[in-house]
């Protein structure tokens, strides 16, 4: 591919520990699929064998992450929704045939081609709103086979629709109704039949579960972490959603990416694992949704220099929330976190979430090329408005995803 220099833009490199890294009127090289330069316009030299881009003043960040979706899975739970406004609880819900239960079956009825047509729109709305790397959990086949069709739907849309796709194993997510009262023989499975199997077919970047008295125990958790760790892979853990059982702890130990949710976290423990170097997911559409009350310690998080991401989280349930402009807004609205954190939180800390912060999550020479271009002013804009996309252009690995000059979604 030729070069590429753009030209005329505001920069938000999001480079250094903290800020927006702000270059205004500067310029971007870009090289293939690799960022060759950048700075401001006084510096910029004539490159005579380069196709020039005017930005016209456009505001220019890396492409946003979205480090953590259920985004695969087969059906909807829009009635659940209402039932539980109509005063019906979860429980009943559940005992009816209802909550995960109902997802599970859908993802287990349906083949690949049906859940690749049902996942379509939600990754491109996603995806319009400047997103060029996501993250996609199994979890709702709760077997080996629908499990790993799960996530070989997951690599397929990332191919088809030009987006990097982290695959997540997630089997221990629930428990599947053929194993109901027997979670350690179900663990069992997953360590010695359901995991291998995925990594045997090259499906697998991260392994995940969900540690909660609802869901595993430590015991079970630290029997799929050492798994993973025999295996190569690193590991991250729905923790401290709904109680403090030690979840977030306990994945540090085994050096996790990230601990998620964490609303439940105490502030005591966010120095320790600060120091393991692993990353906070905080997740405001499923706080939103589910109306909890219980924030998370983000004052500890900054006291302590824990790098905080944020996440759609989106799934058929808890967060059926596919815009991540709109968690970003979530995030300040709800947890007080700045706009500035929140950009940082689908950049950089989101790429440290998911251990690909030396390849993207900001602009720097040497990184990939993924860059989203911004019909705003200035960063704050992005978690400020709710309702508008202001995305103008979309680059991924120094391709135009989106090219300048198209209407804005």
């Amino acid at each position: 591919m030729p070069r590429t220099l753009l030209i005329n833009a505001n920069i938000a490199t999001i480079n250094g520990d903290a800020g927006y890294g702000l270059i205004a009127d500067a310029a971007l090289l870009v090289n293939d699929s690799k960022i060759e330069w950048l700075g401001s316009m006084a510096e910029c030299t004539d490159y005579a064998d380069a196709e020039v881009i005017d930005c016209r003043g456009r505001l220019l960040t890396p492409g946003l992450i979205d480090c953590h979706t259920h985004l695969v899975y087969g059906g909807d739970r829009a009635d659940e929704f209402e039932q539980r406004l109509e005063g019906i609880s979860y429980t009943e819900i559940a005992k009816s045939g209802g909550g995960i239960r109902s997802t599970v079956e859908a993802t287990r009825a349906a083949n690949e081609g049906e859940l690749i047509a049902q996942v379509k729109p939600r990754l491109e709305q996603l995806m319009s709103e400047g997103i060029t790397t996501i993250e996609i959990k199994s979890g709702y086949g709760l077997d080996s086979e629908n499990e790993n069709k799960m996530l070989r739907v997951a690599r397929q849309i990332g191919e088809q629709h030009l987006i990097r796709v982290q695959k997540t194993f997630l089997g221990a997510h629930a428990l599947p109704p053929e194993y109901a009262d027997c979670s350690d023989d179900y663990i069992d499975l997953v360590c010695d039949d359901m995991l291998p199997k995925a990594h045997t077919e090259g499906l697998v970047d991260a392994v995940d579960i969900f540690i909660e008295s609802i869901a595993f125990s430590l015991n079970q958790a630290t029997k799929v972490f050492e798994k993973a760790r025999s295996l190569g892979l690193p590991v991250k853990a729905h923790v401290e959603q709904l109680s403090d059982m030690g979840g977030a702890k306990l994945a540090c130990e085994f050096d996790a990416l990230s601990v998620d949710h964490i609303e439940f976290l105490q502030a005591d423990d966010v120095k320790y694992l600060a120091a393991k170097n692993t990353v906070a997911v905080l997740l405001p559409g499923a706080f939103y949704v589910l109306r909890e009350t219980q924030l998370p310690p983000v004052e500890a998080f900054r006291k302590h220099g824990m790098p905080m991401a944020i996440a759609s989280d989106a799934n058929p349930g808890s967060s059926p929330l596919f815009s991540i402009l709109l968690t970003m807004n979530m995030a300040c609205t709800l947890f007080r976190l700045t706009p500035t954190e929140a950009l940082r939180g689908v950049t950089i800390n989101a790429a440290k979430a998911l251990g690909l912060d030396n390849l993207i999550g900001s602009l720097e020479i040497g990184k990939q090329a993924d860059i989203a271009f911004w019909d705003v002013d200035k960063p704050s804009m992005l978690s400020y408005q709710i309702g508008i996309n202001p995305c103008a252009a979309v680059m991924q690995g120094g391709r135009w995803r989106k090219p300048l000059g198209q209407a804005t979604s």
